[in-house]
């Protein structure tokens, strides 16, 4: 395999000093990176095989998303301007409960794809019903090049927190069985495509399993030595059952459970209280911020900066196709550092830095990929993109990084190399027929709503 060199570009290290290299380059052999320097002394020392010339570029790691779901983009903008609990019983659960393996598949391949054309190398899908066909997404994954933790659902109860019989009976599992699915689909495909996939444990939210078979998911998690994700305090329900059922913080209940570590991802957080920041950061666990879905639905705000300073691992995560109506991280890192300026009325919290090494190196801490992920650092895996700077809203460029996240979109990713390997450049896909996928999509989306006769437009007239 022939060594590639992206020269001549602005170099976001993101290593420990943080270092931003001027006419940097980086030297991808294999999968790894080889070096990381400037270009005039990156040429001296290696014989250069393909050189993408990366002038008035930023050349940095991949990002993480940490709470995605594959299944929801097909599905995009289907109960907007609704409140979580009618937003799941009335249309996102429906929908998703009608869905054949054919959909299941092509939802994945247009999240993929958008993922990939937005930045996004890595990403943990939080929850995958066995109806969506988990062989067929996993194959997505596959023969796309991303790399992706797949959590298979898992529940025995078919409540959201006090509320009984939320999940309609396309949708509902019982625990025997989807214990059994997702162990056969850790023996089938974790650290399969040159451990570019992982199956983790997609554990339903508190309502939806018992803490008994919680403590059952966390022993077998141990054993496979895998993940687990699980949506925890989106809403203040969530909390409120919480304490009227176990007497417990959301934090004292995962513990209690055994849901904790540093293989262990929280999606929102947004209502965990600060007396359980303690338990997140001695745990070393993941809480996923998720800035787009929690104002959308009127979630509230979830205590980014004071986890932070508690020293809690936080990242970032899409969420999905209905929450967000995107899957690009760029977007969400905008959001995530104004939301809480205005929040707590202090423009000095979340600068762009920080806001980044969510994206990155907090994102990659929070995988089973951990340290070979989230910097251009010799050793690691080649997971890199390259944003194009030279666009009217990206111009002039004081502050690389302040431009990145406050300024840029996902259109702006150029080019993308997943393991080594490039999978997109100069904005054209190399594994994925996007045309093909678009047209499928056009073809076949709306599908759902027609098995369930929705009828689903905007409330102005349509002539």
């Amino acid at each position: 395999m022939k060594n590639i060199a992206l020269t001549h570009a602005t170099v976001v290290t993101m290593n420990k000093r943080r270092e931003i290299l001027r006419d940097g380059a980086v030297v991808v052999e294999g999968n790894k990176i080889s070096d990381v320097g400037k270009t005039s002394e990156i040429k001296k020392k290696h014989k250069i095989e393909v050189e993408i010339k990366c002038e008035n570029k930023l050349v940095l790691p991949g990002f993480v998303d940490c709470h995605v779901h594959l299944a929801q983009a097909l599905i995009r903008g289907c109960a907007d301007d609704l409140s979580l609990v009618p937003w799941l019983r009335e249309r996102v659960l429906p929908m998703q409960g009608a869905y054949s393996k054919k959909e299941g598949k092509l939802s994945a391949e247009l999240c993929v794809l958008e993922m990939i054309k937005s930045g996004t190398t890595a990403f943990v899908e939080s929850l995958l019903h066995w109806r969506y066909g988990f062989d067929e997404m996993a194959r997505v994954v596959e023969t796309s090049g991303i790399r992706a933790a797949l959590s298979k659902s898992l529940m025995n109860v078919r409540g959201y927190a006090g509320q009984k019989d939320v999940i309609p009976e396309g949708m509902a599992e019982d625990g025997e069985t989807t214990m059994k699915q997702t162990l056969d689909m850790i023996k089938k495909w974790h650290g399969k495509a040159d451990d570019r996939i992982h199956v983790w444990f997609g554990a339903r939210t508190p309502g939806a399993c018992t803490a008994e078979f919680y403590k059952e998911i966390a022993e077998q998690a141990r054993k496979h030595r895998t993940g687990i994700t699980i949506h925890l305090g989106e809403v203040k329900q969530d909390i409120d059952y919480m304490r009227k059922e176990f007497k417990m913080t959301p934090m004292q209940f995962m513990e209690h459970c055994g849901i904790v570590g540093e293989h262990v991802i929280y999606a929102h957080g947004v209502w965990i209280p600060p007396e359980d920041f303690a338990i997140l950061r001695r745990t070393q666990s993941t809480v996923c911020h998720c800035p787009a879905s929690n104002l959308k639905l009127a979630s509230g705000f979830a205590k980014v900066p004071e986890m932070l300073a508690a020293g809690v691992n936080v990242a970032l995560g899409c969420d999905g196709g209905p929450s967000n109506n995107c899957y690009d991280i760029i977007r969400e890192m905008k959001l995530a550092a104004v939301v809480h300026k205005g929040r707590l009325l202090d423009p000095l919290v979340l600068p762009a830095e920080k806001v980044l090494e969510m994206a990155t190196i907090n994102g990659a801490r929070a995988t089973l990929w951990g340290q070979k992920l989230g910097s251009l650092e010799r050793g690691k895996l080649a997971d890199i993109i390259v944003v194009d700077q030279r666009k009217p809203h990206l111009m002039p460029v004081r502050n690389p990084i302040s431009n990145l996240v406050y300024a840029a979109n996902g259109a702006d990713v150029d080019t993308v190399i997943i393991d080594g390997k490039i999978v997109m450049q100069n904005r054209e896909m190399k594994t994925m027929d996007e045309q093909k996928i678009l047209d499928m999509v056009q073809e076949d989306g709306l599908a759902p709503d027609k098995r369930l006769n929705l009828k689903i437009g905007s409330s102005w007239p349509v002539v």
